[in-house]
């Protein structure tokens, strides 16, 4: 029972995932083709990409306090 339950629930997930994920993009007119801030202001000193390691210890810096 435990199982049938579990998978049951795992499609839901899956299918609410795309299905609520599809409905997002096109309310908020979301698109790969748009660059973050990042990428647009690039100027070198206050708009820069960071290295996905370095904002990933930023973001647990952030949360850890």
């Amino acid at each position: 029972m435990l199982a049938i339950l579990f998978l049951v629930s795992a499609v839901l997930f899956v299918a609410a995932y795309f299905t609520y994920g599809n409905f997002q993009a096109r309310v908020y007119g979301l698109s790969n083709e748009n660059k973050p801030p990042s990428e647009v202001y690039f100027d070198g000193v206050d708009y820069v990409p960071a290295h996905p390691s370095v904002l990933l210890g930023h973001h647990f810096a952030s949360i850890a306090g």
